[in-house]
């Protein structure tokens, strides 16, 4: 009786995603075709370097590519990396973002509101980050640098963030050289913005903490290490009131970002385990945080 219950949860879960993907498809577009193409302004990551590819092949080489080609070209050698380094779940609701977002940019029509590059850095920016902060909160990710990111972290658990800031420094370098200077500042702007609202839509940085109830603990705690680089404080022999049956209480902080993988890890691991999640915890000496 439970196995189509959870099937019935499972399937709710993959429609959820799939849903969640289109949305972030078409706002990716609107912020690419509405606001930072008409206003000359580069996005960052995989984006951004789609775009000055398509710039240098239309102004040097005369040759008018479909950006949505670009783009899909770019993320193949990612998609690799990642079914190679990561899971091939993660890898699968990648792709279908990416083809999605492929598809969005050929359906949503460039259109020009305006042309101050102001306003369109301000909007495009929101739009994106928003979207983006939206599919991460659902674990959906937008692939690109993303994939990169989370595949060096896994690897070595470390930071790659100024792996980005030197990307996104050379696209507004080059934005500047092929645009005008204060295009480059306006996608530095763009940026900021699109970094702000993904933060304040996805609350990445918000730590939460975890309490697992669970009769397999090392299988958990072998998990969260490999998957999530987290230390876990153990507390043996405690014993559920209702049944009696010994229990292992396991602690351990996470933020945000982590949540889905949490989630996943759980499922493959115990998923009859109970797990409570405290929210907006705060923190008082060393914290050890491999995705800042």
């Amino acid at each position: 009786m439970n196995k189509p219950s959870f099937l019935t949860q499972t399937n709710h879960e993959y429609l959820k995603k799939v849903s969640v993907s289109v949305v972030v498809a078409l706002m990716s577009s609107i912020a690419l075709n509405v606001f930072w193409h008409p206003g000359g302004i580069y996005a960052s990551g995989v984006t951004g370097i789609g775009q000055i590819i398509d710039t240098g092949l239309e102004s040097i080489l005369g040759i008018n590519l479909p950006f949505s080609v670009i783009y899909y070209g770019l993320n193949i050698p990612l998609f690799i990396i990642a079914w190679c380094t990561l899971s091939k779940k993660f890898t699968i609701f990648t792709m279908i973002e990416v083809t999605l977002t492929a598809i969005a940019l050929n359906i949503v029509p460039t259109t020009s509101l305006t042309t101050d590059p102001l306003l369109c850095a301000i909007f495009g920016g929101a739009i994106n980050g928003f979207g983006v902060g939206l599919g991460l909160k659902n674990g959906v990710s937008t692939g690109g640098l993303d994939i990169i990111a989370l595949s060096i972290r896994k690897k070595t658990g470390k930071s790659v963030g100024s792996i980005a800031i030197i990307f996104n420094v050379m696209i507004a370098l080059i934005a500047g050289y092929l645009f005008g200077w204060r295009y480059g500042f306006y996608s530095v702007l763009s940026f900021f913005i699109s970094g702000k609202v993904m933060d304040a839509t996805y609350t990445k940085q918000q730590k939460m903490q975890v309490m697992i109830i669970t009769k397999h603990p090392q299988e958990i705690i072998d998990a969260l290490r490999k998957e999530m680089r987290r230390g876990v404080t153990i507390i043996n022999d405690a014993k559920g009131a209702y049944d009696g049956e010994p229990q292992t209480v396991l602690f351990t902080v996470i933020t945000a970002f982590e949540m889905h993988t949490l989630e996943e890890v759980m499922k493959e691991t115990d998923p009859c385990a109970f797990v409570s999640i405290s929210e907006k915890v705060r923190i008082l000496g060393n914290f050890y945080d491999p995705g800042l």
